[in-house]
């Protein structure tokens, strides 16, 4: 009977992890998705008004408005500058775990492999067992 891969416990933990880390790096990527999105209807609606002022009172409040979306607009440059980062950290993260699952996977392969060739060798003698008996079987019966 084949033994269980030792480290079993651990491949399923490093799993995980790396589930984890997956999950985490798609909702960062989603985020930035979104954030871009956001900052790029801004940028057209900013650039998108053209406005003729008919007055000084409509003048100041479209210099206010326009002033207001640019604020807006560097804080939503500024969010998608901190989602970036965040978004790299978890691709660095989701990476570490890939790397650290991949090895013991690795590891699980050979030891596999190497239960197989054992249980194969155990056939094989087997096999080799029984047709030496029963050839010294036949040699006996002819000799009678």
């Amino acid at each position: 009977m084949a033994r269980q891969f030792p480290l079993a416990g651990l491949l399923r933990l490093k799993q995980l992890r790396e589930d984890e880390a997956a999950g985490t790096l798609s909702a960062a990527n989603e985020r930035l998705r979104a954030s871009r999105a956001r900052t790029d209807g801004v940028s057209e609606a900013l650039e998108g008004t053209d406005l003729d002022p008919a007055g000084s009172a409509s003048l100041y409040a479209v210099a206010a408005a326009r002033a207001s979306a640019r604020s807006m607009l560097a804080d939503l440059h500024a969010l998608e500058a901190r989602l970036r980062a965040e978004q790299e950290h978890a691709q660095i993260v989701y990476r570490g775990a890939r790397a650290d699952t991949k090895g013991l996977e690795k590891l699980e392969t050979r030891h596999a492999e190497g239960e197989a060739r054992a249980l194969l060798g155990a056939d094989q003698r087997i096999l080799d067992e029984i047709a030496s008996t029963g050839r010294l079987q036949h040699t006996a019966k002819d000799r009678a």
